[in-house]
């Protein structure tokens, strides 16, 4: 089977913008709403969203994990350099999306398909 081709309009592409760049303040709450609210609506930003959803539930995942090791001290590093890894890769996406392409985050737990 062949994928299906999205070609998004410019709104798809500024909601899957927004909701990739929302993840590094707000971390799951925005995605999770575009998702809820999109998914049966619009192919493009149903798969960002979904995308973005699944990003910030495995960084919330890492700093549940980094807050447990705050007793051991290695948590107090692994606090920023979490923090950091969502900023970037959510700033990577945010201009992905905003060309159009399709992102994939390199490290994801993929929750929901």
């Amino acid at each position: 089977m062949s994928e299906e081709i999205i070609v998004p309009s410019n709104d798809d592409k500024n909601i899957a913008t927004i909701t990739h760049l929302a993840g590094t303040i707000f971390f799951f709450i925005p995605s999770l709403i575009v998702w809820i609210l999109k998914r049966n609506d619009n192919a493009y930003i149903e798969d960002q969203a979904r995308e973005a959803l699944n990003f910030q539930i495995t960084v919330a995942i890492a700093m549940f994990i980094a807050k447990i090791l705050v007793w051991v001290l290695i948590g107090l590093a692994m606090i920023p350099v979490v923090l950091l890894v969502n900023i970037v890769f959510c700033i990577i996406a945010a201009i992905s999306t905003s060309k159009g392409e399709t992102y994939r985050y390199p490290i994801c737990l993929r929750f929901i398909n």
